[in-house]
């Protein structure tokens, strides 16, 4: 039978094994900034001074507000490639070869 002591070696051994085992995938402990409470871990400037931009801001705003100018300009013009409107463009053409009017004309109701 084993004793009390013989046990508590090997949970003590077991233990202290899984505490310096190496763990190759997870490289260190996660690194990332603490949380300050200013907003994006700035802290504001004293009063009356203004804030300096960093290099890459000015070039973040042209790059993301141009994009979204030139995306709404070339949405706003893009073609109509609807099937409704290729469709209608299609029996336009079909009934003017065949000689027919495409739009209502209501007739005069002159002989009452």
């Amino acid at each position: 039978m084993l004793s009390s002591s013989t046990i508590a070696l090997g949970l003590r051994a077991s233990s202290s094994r899984r505490l310096q085992c190496k763990r190759f995938a997870s490289h260190e402990a996660p690194q990332y900034n603490e949380p300050s409470g200013w907003l994006f871990g700035e802290k504001p400037p004293p009063p009356g001074q203004k804030r300096v931009k960093e290099d890459w801001e000015n070039v973040w705003y042209i790059g993301m507000f141009g994009t979204m100018a030139f995306a709404s300009v070339m949405l706003y013009y893009k073609p109509d490639t609807s099937v409704q409107t290729w469709a209608l463009k299609e029996a336009k053409e079909r009934m003017e070869a065949r000689g027919e009017k495409y739009q209502y004309e209501p007739q005069s109701s002159s002989s009452s």
